[in-house]
């Protein structure tokens, strides 16, 4: 559904990133690809560092077929955000990721657990997108409208169509 892009510096830090992006494919991953990198080339020439060697990896469902064909590490999404996680926010005990094929948690401590919900995408990106629209927002929005709740309610979480039943009479 999605492609993503961060280029940092040596720091290696999140907060240093020289270019980040997150694109929608609708269905043409090739051009949006193409694009992004020509995007990522455009802004590092503007910070005169369009010449310098950099360190590229590949990660995600659709990844590991791209990262072959342009013969460039491929690291599997839940290392690469456990990793990234545990080094920006080592505080976090738990990490919750709503792609768009599944939806999986990973429990940090005391001892690092992954689980994932495989069973439905429905409860997954679209499903987020569905309740964005529903709200009158997007999925930026919806973290904001989360960091502000007054009361949690009990929603089924194992398939998105139950979910947003039990969404809509709350609306």
């Amino acid at each position: 559904t999605t492609v993503k892009a961060v280029v940092l510096d040596q720091s290696d830090a999140l907060a240093d990133a020289l270019f980040s992006d997150y694109r929608r494919h609708h269905a043409n991953v090739r051009a949006t690809v193409a694009g992004l990198l020509a995007d990522i080339h455009q802004e590092l020439e503007k910070l005169g560092r369009g010449d310098e060697p950099i360190r590229l990896a590949i990660t995600g469902s659709g990844g590991l077929a791209l990262a072959d064909s342009l013969d460039v590490p491929f690291v599997q999404e839940v290392i690469a955000e456990t990793e990234a996680i545990d080094k920006e926010y080592p505080q976090a005990d738990v990490i919750i990721e709503l792609g768009g094929e599944d939806a999986k948690i990973t429990y940090l401590k005391p001892t690092p657990e992954q689980r994932m919900n495989g069973s439905c995408a429905g409860g997954t990106g679209a499903f987020i997108d569905q309740m964005a629209t529903l709200l009158d927002t997007d999925a930026a929005g919806l973290n904001e409208m989360a960091t502000q709740y007054e009361t949690l309610y009990p929603i089924a979480s194992r398939c998105g169509v139950f979910a947003k039943t039990d969404l809509q009479p709350l609306i």
